[in-house]
């Protein structure tokens, strides 16, 4: 799974060099695609702690999380049930 860089608390994004455009991504494309598609559009940057908990609930057991040196705007999750 791929999905933003980011944490879901809002305070841990603050410092963050490219937050507000990731914040920007995410409520007018990520956020409107969910919806249009019958999802629950989540919201603004859910980030990583809401994309463990989601993906705990789905069944998930085995969760990483990797970013990519080239890639500063991802989180790379290997996930195994």
């Amino acid at each position: 799974m791929q999905d933003i860089h980011g944490s879901s608390e809002v305070q841990n994004n603050v410092d963050y060099p490219i937050g507000t455009i990731l914040y920007t991504l995410s409520t007018t494309h990520c956020m409107t695609v969910s919806l249009a598609q019958g999802g629950e559009g989540p919201g603004t940057m859910w980030g990583r702690e809401k994309a463990q908990e989601l993906l705990t609930e789905a069944g998930f057991t085995q969760i990483e999380i990797h970013q990519l040196d080239h890639d500063i705007q991802n989180d790379y999750y290997p996930i195994r049930k």
